[in-house]
């Protein structure tokens, strides 16, 4: 029952939708209308401004960080701590408050992981900030910051971690699926225009 219980918990806050709140609020713009359409804080950010995308991007962290660590307190299996991150991470992408819509789930994805492995979210950081710098996508970026998870907790030896790594990985290239087409068609929207 305790299980179940912090599931519902942890969706419920990743299924909060900060991104759209503060689009509204702060610049009486619908981020789901406008741009790629995209509650996260790429489109927030683009559409609204770097400070309200800072502070999307801050509080999507903090709802997979917070219930992650949170579980820690009472429980050290890493298969449970992944169960926490995924449901935190699928409330963010299939949000009740949203009709089961929601965001691509990559910010609170970092969050989760920031609980369970902070070095392995350091060195999968290290290397979105390589493939951004690089290719200047970030949805490219995102998807190889991702992919790496898993490789990085098999060589930590946090096996029980790895089978959710592998499931949010696969949902998470799935919600980038509309991006994944683009960069293949040469139309994905850069992250800085070249001058």
């Amino acid at each position: 029952m305790v299980t179940i219980f912090w599931l519902a918990i942890s969706y419920l806050l990743g299924a909060m939708p900060f991104g759209l709140l503060i689009s509204r609020t702060c610049c009486g713009i619908d981020p789901r209308e406008e741009g790629s359409g995209n509650i996260g804080a790429t489109n927030v950010g683009r559409l609204c401004g770097t400070k309200y995308g800072a502070m999307t991007l801050a509080l999507d962290v903090l709802k997979g960080f917070i219930p992650v660590l949170l579980a820690t307190s009472f429980s050290d299996s890493y298969f449970f701590l992944t169960l926490v991150a995924t449901a935190a991470v699928c409330g963010h992408m299939f949000s009740v408050f949203l009709h089961g819509k929601g965001g691509k789930g990559v910010a609170t994805w970092v969050g989760a992981f920031l609980a369970i492995s902070p070095w392995a979210v350091i060195i999968c950081g290290l290397a979105f900030l390589a493939a951004l710098y690089f290719y200047n996508f970030v949805s490219l970026a995102s998807l190889v910051m991702v992919a790496l998870m898993p490789v990085i907790l098999l060589f930590q030896g946090l096996f029980g971690a790895i089978p959710m790594a592998l499931v949010l990985m696969a949902l998470i290239f799935w919600k980038h699926s509309e991006n994944i087409q683009r960069l293949m068609a040469g139309t994905e929207h850069p992250w800085k225009k070249k001058e």
